[in-house]
């Protein structure tokens, strides 16, 4: 979420598993290439400009190497329900393997 990884393509190809997918808040399908091509320009990426707000950060080992990360994130007003996989290779450490972003009301008493 640091707009220096998201405008750098080679920190962001660190965090981003070649296989990676997302799911986005808009429903849009991403590969690994256009999340590469795309990110320095989506919001949350400019070093001026509003800053994506991380809460609620869980994480479970699902397996050896494979770790669910769940949070929510509010940006500019808009929030959202978010979660990762990370696996973990010997060559390359951590990364990023799927994402989905889920729109969520923008108050928290919506009884989930």
């Amino acid at each position: 979420m640091d707009p220096e990884v998201r405008t750098s393509r080679a920190l962001a190809r660190e965090l981003l598993d070649p296989e990676f997918v997302e799911i986005g808040a808009s429903g849009r399908r991403w590969t690994y290439e256009e999340m590469l091509h795309a990110l320095p320009e989506l919001s949350g990426s400019a070093p001026a400009g509003p800053r994506y707000r991380p809460s609620g950060m869980t994480g479970a080992l699902l397996a050896s190497g494979i770790v669910l990360l769940t949070y929510e994130t509010v940006i500019e007003g808009t929030r959202a329900r978010r979660s990762s996989l990370w696996r973990r290779s010997a060559d390359t450490g951590w990364r990023m393997y799927h994402h989905q972003a889920t729109p969520a009301p923008a108050t928290s008493g919506d009884g989930a």
